[in-house]
């Protein structure tokens, strides 16, 4: 019987990249890709000279995270902790399987990915982790994911930190065209073995989430770095849905650098420097990270209704079985119908392949989504099976916050900075 692409992943051993292959490749981007964004570099403390393996842990700032942390790093290899489902994308799955990239299904437990790492480890290999689970979707970073205090404590072997500052805005969540600009990368030595051994999980996980956090537009506040694009604000209403001058949802529309409320008419500039100005109206945010936060505390409010709930019509995409996915795909459309979110949990009723399908998911067993590219669509797992949600409207990011929070308003362990 022909094995799934699945079945293939799963029965992969990996081993450290080989040295001549991983050298001629980042030595390629070093000079191409990495060229664009005027890296800036400081070792406050050097991996290169810890002898045996070790850890690297980074804030996940954008999909370019991979050149930011493993360039300045060469002549070593590193193996990359991935999303799963990257792996099924027919221009990803080469170069992830030279590279010996390590698949995650992202905010659900995968003992494969904690075995590989293992296995990486014991060889003498050193792992890239991104603890967040998923690169930045508001300009800023997010809690890291539940067990990373465990883990790194298992593996008890020294552990670095990756510090990128500005790598959102050469990439951000709202529109895939990169603009070079500036970008800052530091390294530190975060945890020893005797440190590991000292520290309990929690204690662990709290100083990950201390040295992990980053704001991105803060930062250029100080820094005003200029990054290069005529799309600056273009697509940004997939991440600002919400008007906070007149409270529609939905309602804005953006161009190249503005953002107009479509019921009310406020509108907002942006430069290259991604500092808001008003142009008709109020300004309210110097930023749109102040902005995305903003929602999130209007969510909070809208929850406390016992009665609340978000509903949207959907169509729902999956990994497919033996053919990788093309043309920058992110899964195979196999159906449609209405997903629900209320008190009680997660709700899809409709159709797959001609046929009924429902799923159900719990509150607390839910704490986030994914997003696979853009804030245009989201997936989670169900059972271990990827599912993905195109909402017919620019709802995604209110799916996100919703959900994140009535997770943690019925006591979900994934709980929010300072919470």
């Amino acid at each position: 019987m022909k094995k799934t692409l699945d079945q293939k992943l799963h029965e992969r051993k990996i081993k450290k990249p080989n040295y001549i292959i991983y050298n001629f490749l980042g030595h390629l981007w070093k000079y191409t890709v990495a060229k664009k964004y005027k890296m800036n570099v400081n070792f406050i403390d050097d991996p290169k000279k810890e002898k045996g393996a070790y850890i690297l842990i980074s804030n996940h700032a954008s999909r370019l995270d991979y050149i930011f942390t493993a360039v300045p790093l060469l002549p070593q290899t590193l193996n990359f902790v991935a999303g799963y489902n990257e792996f099924f994308r027919s221009h990803l799955h080469t170069i992830f399987h030279l590279l010996q990239e390590i698949p995650k299904k992202n905010f659900t437990p995968d003992m494969y990915t904690v075995l590989e790492i293992f296995r990486v480890i014991k060889s003498g290999g050193r792992v890239v982790l991104f603890p967040e689970g998923m690169s930045s979707i508001s300009g800023g970073s997010q809690p890291v994911a539940l067990g990373s205090g465990k883990l790194l404590k298992k593996l008890n072997v020294p552990v670095y930190v990756a510090s990128i500052k500005g790598g959102y805005l050469v990439s951000p969540k709202y529109n895939l065209i990169e603009r070079p600009g500036k970008v800052e990368v530091s390294y530190k030595k975060l945890f020893s073995v005797d440190d590991l051994s000292r520290l309990d999980a929690d204690e662990i996980q709290d100083i990950l989430n201390k040295e992990i956090q980053t704001n991105d537009y803060l930062y250029n506040e100080t820094a005003k770095n200029i990054y290069k694009t005529n799309e600056v604000m273009k697509n940004i209403e997939q991440l600002l849905y919400k008007c906070p001058v007149c409270g529609a949802e939905f309602e804005n529309e953006s161009g190249n650098n503005y953002l107009v409320c479509k019921k009310c008419h406020n509108k907002v500039e942006m430069d290259n420097s991604y500092a808001l100005s008003a142009v008709n109206g109020k300004l309210l945010f110097k930023n749109p990270k102040d902005w995305f936060d903003y929602q999130r505390e209007e969510v909070k409010k809208e929850i406390q209704d016992p009665e609340f709930y978000l509903e949207d019509e959907v169509e729902i995409g999956f990994l497919p079985k033996y053919e990788y996915l093309k043309n920058l795909k992110t899964s195979e459309i196999e159906g449609n119908g209405v997903l629900r979110i209320d008190h009680k949990g997660i709700h899809f009723q409709g159709i797959r392949n001609n046929e009924p399908y429902e799923v159900e998911f719990n509150l607390v067993e839910t704490p986030t989504y994914g997003m696979c590219t853009d804030a245009s669509r989201f997936y989670t797992f169900y059972k271990g099976e990827f599912i993905e949600f195109y909402p017919k409207r620019l709802s995604t990011i209110k799916w996100l916050l919703v959900t994140e929070e009535l997770h943690r308003l019925h006591n979900g362990k994934w709980k929010n900075y300072n919470d």
